[in-house]
């Protein structure tokens, strides 16, 4: 699978990255942390929920547009953050805000993004929310939630599933950093994927383009021990919330009462993750967390289920689960991977007609109409 314009599903996409791509970076994207059951579960889980279609329903043409923090958008889902796109592909970030763009969603910029806050801005009209790590630098804080602010970002999502590395075995073995640190096995892996290979040594160097120019390439467990604060806390929440005076997101919850805790902090809304099983493996996976954190929280918090979307099943299955939309990377960062900008679209576009086609075959007319009563767990009556 070399041509992207062959792909028909996400696994599609996937293979036609792991070609294209230097295995490091492959691994990157497609890893997770230790044995990797999270990684698969998080996928898994979707397949223990079944859809009761109706028929005769009469709706060629539904209608996937909803709204999510008062944003309206085209379709149910939004970009989720992820960082360093440019070693992924020259084009970088500009491949999926295009994206987003394209089919009318939400795309959320990471601190730790190759291409600047302002830059991001100016290369899109669609809506655009900021994620943020936390820093152990308070004044860096509050000069990227200005530069945020400024440049038109209107919600902030704080991730908060990142107090230290996980254990992601795939990344030592490919002795992996951010910017590419390049020895005889990356030069080797290099021989085999060699457009890769001459982006990266024809384009500007890959950089965190919203830090220092003289950021060091460093593994990314050293990286987050000297930049990031594990011991930041509730307190400090009400903090950073105080500072950005808006709409905010905490990312990166699977508990109830964590989940209770942050709408009584003040978070608009609730973004329902694992990191995509990078962090601690065997825990649950976030489609599965859903319904007692929807119990948990009053009707205002929305909820966004962020890991293991592949179809556009998936994502009827959260909404029927009460998710208000669902979240991805992996998807668009595939089509990055294999190819650039128009990758991204196109895996994207491909997943906005799945929820499309998949709402015909639902028998539903619009997203408002998909409840509890379109799902069951597998095995049950």
């Amino acid at each position: 699978m070399n041509n992207i314009n062959d792909c028909l599903n996400i696994e599609d996409f996937r293979i036609a990255a792991r070609r294209r791509a230097h295995r490091m970076v492959f691994d990157y994207i497609d890893g997770g942390a230790d044995d990797e059951k999270t990684l698969a579960r998080n996928c898994d889980a979707f397949d223990d929920v079944e859809l009761r279609y109706k028929v005769l329903s009469s709706f060629a043409n539904p209608d996937t547009s909803t709204t999510i923090l008062g944003e309206e958008i085209d379709v149910p889902f939004i970009l989720s953050p992820s960082a360093g796109n440019r070693l992924f592909h020259t084009d970088g970030e500009r491949g999926p805000v295009k994206a987003a763009e394209k089919v009318g969603t939400v795309y959320s910029l990471s601190s730790l993004s190759s291409l600047s806050i302002e830059e991001i801005a100016s290369l899109t009209s669609g809506p655009k929310w900021f994620q943020l790590y936390i820093w152990k630098d308070r004044t860096l804080v509050k000069e990227m939630l200005d530069r945020a602010s400024a440049a038109g970002y209107t919600a902030l999502i704080l991730t908060v599933d990142l107090p230290i590395t996980g254990n992601r075995e795939r990344d030592p073995r490919n002795g992996f950093t951010i910017p590419p640190k390049i020895g005889l096995k990356q030069i080797w892996h290099g021989l085999q994927a060699p457009f890769w290979c001459l982006d990266y040594v024809t384009k500007p160097a890959i950089r965190y383009a919203n830090l220092s120019n003289d950021t060091p390439a460093v593994s990314l467990n050293d990286f987050v021990a000297e930049q990031l604060n594990p011991s930041f806390s509730w307190d400090d929440a009400q903090w950073l919330l105080s500072e950005w005076n808006g709409p905010a997101i905490l990312k990166g919850v699977v508990r109830a009462d964590d989940a209770k805790r942050a709408e009584n902090v003040g978070f608009n809304a609730i973004s329902i993750s694992n990191h995509g099983g990078r962090q601690l493996d065997t825990s649950p996976a976030p489609f599965s967390c859903l319904p007692a954190i929807r119990d948990a929280v009053s009707d205002k918090t929305e909820l966004i289920v962020d890991g293991g979307i592949r179809r556009g099943t998936d994502v009827l299955k959260a909404l029927a689960m009460g998710a208000n939309a669902v979240s991805f990377a992996r998807p668009y960062l595939y089509g990055l991977a294999a190819g650039g900008e128009k990758g991204a679209i196109a895996a994207v576009e491909m997943l906005a007609n799945a929820v499309k086609h998949d709402m015909v075959l639902l028998g539903v007319k619009s997203i408002k109409d998909i409840d509890s009563s379109f799902i069951k767990q597998k095995g049950s009556f």
